[in-house]
C-alpha cells in the first residue's frame, strides 16, 4: 500500500469510528434530556431511609416518626444499617454512607430512597456510587439541601427525582408542616402538583413550559465544572439557600453565569432564602434585587416566593418533570404535568 493510500485509509477509519463515538455521545445527551419517570408508589411498596450526609445525633425519634408516617400510608420501610453511625461530622464514614445508599440503589424491592437529613457530606460519596442496577430499575430519590448533589447525579443518569421534605422535618408539629406533608405524599403517589405563588413586584413576567431542575444554590455551585454539574439548557432552574451572606449568593450566581449556566435557561424559580447573614458592610439591596441584577442579561421569566427550601412550608417538586410556569406581578403559578 502506498503512503497516500495508507493515510487515506487511516483518515476513513478515524472518521468512521469518531462519527460512531459522536453519535453515541449525542444519543446519551438525548437520553439525559428526556428523563425516565420511576413508578409512583403504591400501598405495599418499600421505602429505604438512608443518611448520606450529616450525622443523625439524637434523631432516633424523627426516624421512628418517619417510619410511622410511611406505615400510615400503607408503605413498608427499611432503615440503612449505618443511619445512626457517627464519624465526626458525618452519619458514618464515607464508605459506610456509600454502602447504605448503594444497597438502596441496587435492591429491586426498594421503590424509593428517602434521605433522613442533609447537612454536609454527600459530595464525598458521589464518585463511589454505581448506578448500573439503578438504571435497570429506576426508583425515586427524595430529599433537599445537600441532597441536591444526588439530584444532580440522578438527573445526569437520566432519571427524575423528588425535591421534598426529609425525615428530620418531622421534628416539627405535623400541623405546622401540613402542606409539606401533603405535597410530599402527593408527589410520591403520583397525584398532580400545582402551586399558586404569592406575587412580587420583583417578578419578571412570562410564560414557559419546560423541565425543572436545580436545588440548593451552594451545591449547584459546588458541582460546577464536574461530571455532576447539570445542564440547564431548555430547563427551568429552581434555587434556594440558607445561612449565607448576600455577597456570597451574588458570588455564586456570578460564577454560574460566567460558566454559561443561565445562557439557555428557560426560567428561574426562587425558593426560600432562609436565615441570611448580615455582613459588617451591608449589601445595600434586597435579595430579590440581587438575583435580578445577577440575571439582568437574560429575558426569561423569574418567579419569587416559591415555598420550597429550608422553611417549614417546603412544597414537593418533581425534578426533571415538565412544569408550566406562568409569572405575573400579582401571582405566579407552577403546574407540574404528569
Amino acid at each position: 500500500m502506498s503512503k497516500i493510500s495508507l493515510i487515506t485509509a487511516l483518515c476513513c477509519i478515524v472518521f468512521f469510528f469518531g462519527g460512531k463515538q459522536l453519535s453515541a455521545q449525542n444519543a446519551s445527551s438525548t437520553k439525559t434530556n428526556t428523563l425516565i419517570q420511576p413508578p409512583y408508589l403504591k400501598a405495599g411498596d418499600t421505602v429505604a431511609i438512608v443518611a448520606p450526609s450529616g450525622v443523625l445525633k439524637n434523631r432516633t425519634k424523627e426516624v421512628q416518626q418517619a417510619k410511622a408516617l410511611l406505615k400510615s400510608w400503607g408503605l413498608h420501610t427499611v432503615v440503612g444499617k449505618h443511619v445512626f453511625s457517627q464519624a465526626n461530622h458525618f452519619a458514618g464514614t464515607d464508605d459506610e454512607r456509600c454502602e447504605d445508599f448503594q444497597n438502596a440503589l441496587d435492591d429491586p424491592k426498594i421503590s424509593a430512597i428517602w434521605c433522613a437529613r442533609g447537612g454536609y457530606g454527600t459530595v464525598r460519596i458521589l464518585d463511589k456510587l454505581d448506578y448500573s442496577k439503578f438504571k435497570q430499575n429506576p426508583k425515586w430519590l427524595i430529599g433537599y439541601s445537600d441532597i441536591t448533589a444526588l439530584h444532580n447525579q440522578v438527573h445526569n443518569v437520566g432519571v427524575q427525582s423528588i425535591h421534598a421534605m426529609m425525615c428530620t422535618s418531622l421534628q416539627d408539629d405535623l400541623g405546622v408542616i401540613k402542606e409539606t406533608l401533603s405535597t410530599f405524599k402527593d408527589a410520591i403517589f403520583g397525584k398532580p402538583l400545582s402551586y399558586t405563588l404569592e406575587g412580587s413586584t420583583y417578578n419578571k413576567t412570562g410564560n414557559v413550559s419546560a423541565p425543572i431542575v436545580g436545588g440548593n444554590l451552594t451545591m449547584l455551585h459546588t458541582m460546577l465544572g464536574s461530571e455532576t454539574s447539570i445542564d440547564t439548557s431548555g430547563k427551568i432552574l429552581f434555587i434556594e439557600e440558607i445561612g449565607e451572606y448576600k455577597y456570597h449568593i451574588d458570588r455564586m450566581l456570578q460564577s454560574l453565569k460566567r460558566a454559561g449556566f443561565f445562557k439557555n435557561c428557560k426560567g428561574v424559580i426562587v425558593g426560600d432564602m432562609t436565615n441570611l447573614r448580615k455582613n459588617t458592610t451591608l449589601w445595600g439591596s434586597s435579595i430579590e434585587q440581587l438575583v435580578l441584577d445577577a440575571l439582568s442579561d437574560y429575558d426569561f421569566p423569574i418567579a419569587f416566593n416559591m415555598p420550597a427550601g429550608h422553611e417549614k412550608d417546603n412544597r414537593a417538586m418533581i425534578f426533571g418533570g415538565t412544569v408550566q410556569l406562568t409569572v405575573g406581578t400579582s401571582q405566579s403559578t407552577v403546574v407540574f404535568q404528569n
